[in-house]
């Protein structure tokens, strides 16, 4: 297997495992990553993590020996394959958090990018270096990193295919925060143990209210907004949440 998902404490754990390979995506890797997701979303676990195998790399990016000989037809239906396995994380219920270790170039950086949330060691390094041989990013590049750094830094960093090392992509707000590579798990674990606690509906609401605000005028979104706050004002956990404030005690989510 390429991928490996298991529980560790009330997180589910994905792992590319091609450390040979730097981890690169080949049609088997995405398809099992696809399938890993699903079968997360299944999983009574308050967030997934996502990582890649040794200290190299989190993902190379696309196996390029893939690519020789495939005809048009063959190119677009991978990138729908691939753009398709990583959308799923948009609607997963619990949020996600990619930890960068190493190398996360292309189709690796795409998947980094469609993760709620990105986590880097000291020596991560990303790009998407698709320009060089003539291509452009075909698993949501080109839609994702403008959405998180900006039309300006993803035009330079797409058509130059530079290389962002840990502490520049944390200033441009690419990564979230840089954790101890020691104890990478840990440290992933430790912050999302920051909202973990918290009510997967509330949770989910917010990713899909703030998402939705990136493809709207303002008016619109404000009234998105309200709508989506009122569908969450209406659930069990809202309902605890303020009786637990009122009565100044820990409250106790079901998610429902």
């Amino acid at each position: 297997m390429a991928v490996e998902l298991k529980t560790l404490e009330e997180f589910a754990v994905l792992t590319i495992n091609r450390p040979e390979a730097l981890n690169a995506l080949n049609a088997q890797t995405i398809g099992e990553i696809s399938a890993a997701i699903d079968e997360a979303a299944q999983m009574n676990v308050r967030a997934l993590i996502i990582t890649g195998a040794g200290d190299k790399a989190f993902c190379a990016g696309a196996d390029i020996k893939e690519m020789i000989g495939i005809d048009l037809t063959g190119k677009m239906r991978k990138s729908e394959i691939g753009q398709a396995a990583f959308a799923k994380l948009d609607s997963l219920r619990i949020p996600s958090v990619a930890v960068i270790n190493g190398y996360a170039f292309g189709g690796g950086l795409e998947l980094a990018l469609a993760s709620t949330f990105r986590l880097a060691t000291p020596r991560a390094a990303v790009a998407l270096p698709e320009v060089k041989l003539g291509l452009i990013p075909g698993y949501g590049g080109t839609q994702r990193l403008p959405r998180v750094v900006g039309e300006a830094r993803a035009l330079e960093m797409i058509m130059t295919g530079r290389t962002v090392r840990a502490d520049e992509a944390l200033s441009m707000g690419l990564v979230h925060r840089i954790i101890d590579d020691s104890d990478r798990l840990a440290s992933a674990f430790a912050f999302a143990r920051e909202f973990s606690s918290y009510s997967l509906v509330a949770l989910s609401y917010t990713r899909e209210a703030v998402m939705r605000a990136l493809s709207r005028p303002l008016q619109d979104g404000l009234k998105m907004e309200a709508e989506i706050s009122t569908l969450a004002f209406q659930s069990s956990d809202a309902r605890e949440g303020i009786a637990a404030f009122i009565e100044k005690r820990p409250a106790k989510f079901t998610d429902q």
